[in-house]
């Protein structure tokens, strides 16, 4: 990523000359933003990115050939550590094509309005985006993990116990992140997994059916006094935090709206705090991409309880704001691959 006063390229990607034009006007309002180029095909970005460097692409859906879709893992690759921004009027009409750009690693999403709609507040929004992607959270820039990842060896012990549950916190960066995390999983891998990534409510359901593709196991939308269940995964919903506490028959979900300090909507923090009450040193919190500190407070409370973190490491992390305030805690900061493949080697209890 550039430095606070470099300036920052973008490529642009869409199929419209007049969407191209208005796109490149914007950016060049923007401060410290600059348009690298403007092409109307995802063959012709790939031929760019051979020879260029950008900080962010911009890049639409629905074009003639490759779409952009089909070439997100491409551009990705291409782009040498580029952000990719989806600006396009897909994102709006299906949640799902948003969770499939999302998991192939788009930093984010952006409905691009009709012709003659993008003055205001899409330019002020799209602008927001642009400098949220190069501007990483100061707080978490000087944070050291409490155990580097070169010095971590062998299978998690937590405590002298394998761990019971999981619990998995991200918001941008977050999808394409959970996935490879998720990936390695096998069916052996029983213990049951809670996850609090920051989206609107109206994605929870898409976000539960790529959840349940990409882990091989059943995922659930989080309702109130659902059981939790060895082998599956339950999400929280966009609109509560996911909460779990102990009753007669075993360990329930509980959703719960009360403000959080992160003031995020789910947050992380009550979820970790419920497993740190509940499971102790048996529970193990990770921590991927996203922006702010949402999960602070709960890392800490878990750590305090007995339990583990694991941190996404800022070179693969589109955003390390969540998992850089929680480095100084954490037992490893790893890729999301090695994370992966981390929890699949752990002995869970039965």
């Amino acid at each position: 990523m550039p430095s606070s006063d470099a300036v920052a390229r973008v490529l642009i990607v869409d199929d419209s000359l007049v969407a191209r034009s208005i796109l490149a006007r914007l950016v060049d309002a923007v401060p410290r933003f600059a348009v690298a180029a403007a092409v109307g095909t995802a063959e012709a970005a790939l031929a760019y990115l051979e020879t260029e460097q950008v900080a962010v692409i911009l890049l639409d859906l629905e074009m003639p050939g490759v779409t952009g879709l089909a070439a997100l893992p491409d551009l990705l690759a291409a782009g040498r550590g580029a952000r990719v921004l989806v600006v396009s009027s897909t994102v709006d009409a299906g949640a799902a094509t948003t969770i499939q750009a999302l998991a192939l690693g788009a930093a984010g999403t952006l409905v691009k309005p009709g012709i003659g709609s993008f003055a205001g507040r899409f330019g002020d929004m799209l602008a927001d985006q642009l400098q949220r992607l190069i501007d990483p959270p100061a707080e978490a820039a000087t944070l050291q993990p409490a155990h580097p990842a070169e010095a971590f060896h062998g299978p998690l012990a937590i405590g002298k116990q394998a761990f019971s549950i999981v619990g998995i916190g991200a918001s941008t960066g977050g999808i394409h992140a959970l996935s490879q995390v998720l990936r390695p999983l096998t069916a052996t891998f029983q213990a049951p997994i809670v996850i609090t990534q920051h989206l609107p409510v109206t994605f929870s359901a898409y976000f539960a059916a790529q959840v349940a593709l990409l882990a091989g196991r059943p995922c659930d939308v989080a309702e109130d006094r659902m059981r939790l269940q060895p082998g599956r995964v339950v999400v929280a919903p966009g609109d509560a935090h996911l909460v779990l506490t102990r009753m007669t028959d075993g360990v329930a979900v509980r959703l719960s709206r009360q403000p959080a300090a992160s003031r995020c909507m789910p947050s992380v923090d009550p979820m970790l705090q419920s497993l740190a009450a509940l499971y102790g040193d048996r529970a193990l919190g990770i921590m991927l991409s996203g922006m702010g500190r949402d999960g602070a407070q709960g890392a800490a409370d878990l750590v305090s309880a007995g339990g583990t973190i694991v941190a996404q490491d800022r070179a693969s992390s589109v955003v390390w704001g969540m998992p850089g305030a929680v480095a100084h805690l954490a037992s490893a900061v790893l890729s999301p691959d090695a994370i992966g493949a981390l929890i699949a080697k752990q002995r869970c209890p039965a």
